[in-house]
């Protein structure tokens, strides 16, 4: 064998074993990134992030009082004055925090920016039609303490729910206890926010004045959270609203949420029709909406939805502009989990149905 051809061969082997490296890291990306993301110490050891101030605007990503994260809105769609809303929305955001503690910081720049922007800004947003929209800050818990359950995880779901709480306390105080509101969460905020209405509303006064509760992303069951049952049209109220959003090749990832075992169904409710057991074709999609891109106008007709399973299965949809961090979180918790866009997807309908169930609030006299 001649030396060229021999360096050939040697060549384009290295790089077939490279690719096949590169495919492997690929396809192991989400258990790498979340060894990466793993605190490597223990919750007892490691110093708290301090806590917030629900007295100091600062401790706020969204407060009806000022200009802020909570009053971007669609082309066509404004926002309502939220001096005058009639009713609240008291929203937890998604986990935004990515660094190697148990509890993040509410301070860190990045982790404002993140908030504001990638989930109060795109997220909450949908509801200041009708309502003032509040959303507060707090330490968040480690993304690993979700998809890999342990003792010191659970510690700093713990505490992170501790400021929640605290911050619905405030949100009550300041707000008065006797006006309506809805509670709005998504991911990591819909574990905390099932456990709020579990533990604090639907046992509590508050629950006299829950228009409705939309906890998405998260693990709900389809029996209820505390005593709520699911709501099964499109003006009811006291009830609860939950869907996980898939595409029809979807296969479970290291970065599903785990349920601890418990197999029973989750909660899925088709947010074109506001039923719990049927389908809906992209035609019923009043626009998604992405505030975090250039383009703000309703994208009508862009997903069709139907619930099937614990799934709220998306068989067709149109692009999403994505940007480039986005794109390889995408690719890396899969194509078909759409959990990133679960909201922006049904943007407009979410902005409908928030004002109908206010109204029929209203008009039965709460």
């Amino acid at each position: 064998m001649s030396r060229a051809r021999a360096l050939i061969i040697a060549t384009l082997g290295a790089l077939a074993l490279g690719l096949g490296l590169a495919i492997f890291a690929w396809n192991n990306a989400g258990h790498a990134m979340l060894s990466v993301l793993s605190p490597k110490g223990s919750f007892a050891d490691e110093p708290r992030p301090a806590a917030p101030d629900y007295a100091d605007p600062a401790a706020w990503s969204a407060l009806p009082s000022r200009d802020d994260a909570g009053d971007g809105a669609p082309v066509g769609s404004p926002a309502i004055d939220q001096n005058g809303a009639p009713a609240d929305v008291f929203y937890v955001h998604p986990t935004t925090y990515i660094g190697p503690t148990w509890s993040g910081p509410i301070e860190d720049p990045a982790v404002v920016r993140a908030t504001d922007h990638g989930a109060t800004g795109i997220q909450a947003t949908a509801f200041n039609a009708c309502c003032a929209v509040w959303a507060p800050r707090y330490r968040q818990a480690t993304l690993t303490a979700f998809l890999r359950p342990s003792a010191d995880g659970d510690a700093a779901i713990d505490l992170a729910y501790s400021d929640v709480l605290r911050a619905f306390a405030a949100f009550q105080q300041q707000r008065g206890a006797e006006r309506p509101f809805f509670l709005v969460a998504h991911s990591q905020g819909s574990v905390h926010a099932a456990r709020l209405l579990a533990e604090e509303i639907a046992p509590g006064p508050a629950r006299d004045q829950l228009i409705a509760a939309y906890i998405v992303g998260g693990v709900v069951l389809r029996e209820g959270v505390g005593g709520l049952s699911a709501c099964q049209g499109a003006d009811e109220t006291g009830c609860l609203i939950a869907w996980n959003a898939r595409g029809p090749g979807y296969t479970p990832s290291a970065f599903e949420l785990h349920r601890r075992g418990d197999t029973r169904p989750l909660l899925c409710t088709n947010p074109l029709t506001w039923h719990t057991d049927d389908g809906a074709p992209a035609s019923a999609n009043l626009g998604a909406v992405f505030l975090d891109s250039d383009d703000h106008q309703p994208r009508l007709a862009f997903a069709d939805a139907s619930c099937e399973g614990d799934w709220l299965v998306v068989r067709a949809h149109g692009p999403a502009p994505r940007d480039l961090p986005s794109r390889i979180l995408d690719h890396v918790i899969g194509d078909d989990d759409l959990h990133p866009i679960e909201f922006q997807l049904y943007f407009m309908n979410l902005r409908q149905n928030a004002g109908a169930r206010l109204a029929a609030w209203q008009g039965r006299g709460g």
